[in-house]
């Protein structure tokens, strides 16, 4: 199951159906994501994947929580079409992806 939903998506690069972002020209883009894990004694790891290939992950782990949170950011030098999306590695989140956030956007063009 992908997001809930999309409360800016300017140009629709951010497709909700398949939950990837698609770079619309060559450019620096950022990107941050917030994660929620559920249960105690369960880790979560989430990466940002870019074409396919994992770029920064972000993981929570405490075994004394029932609720925490992970977050990660980054620019990426993208080309046009390049496609970013994140891809929960390991463990359960939160409500699915309810509780979550992942942003993008284009910071210069090139």
């Amino acid at each position: 199951k992908g997001w809930d939903g999309v409360l800016v998506n300017i140009g629709n690069h951010f497709d909700l159906a398949s939950s990837i972002f698609v770079a619309p020209r060559k450019g620096i883009y950022s990107f941050s994501f917030h994660v929620v894990k559920v249960y105690n004694r369960q880790t979560i790891q989430v990466s940002l994947m870019q074409n396919g290939y994992p770029v920064i992950s972000a993981f929570a782990g405490d075994q004394d929580v029932t609720r925490e949170a992970a977050s990660n950011g980054v620019l990426l030098l993208m080309e046009r079409e390049d496609k970013v999306h994140l891809k929960l590695e390991r463990g359960n989140l939160m409500g699915g992806w309810k509780y979550s956030t992942f942003s993008g956007f284009l910071v210069f063009p090139l």
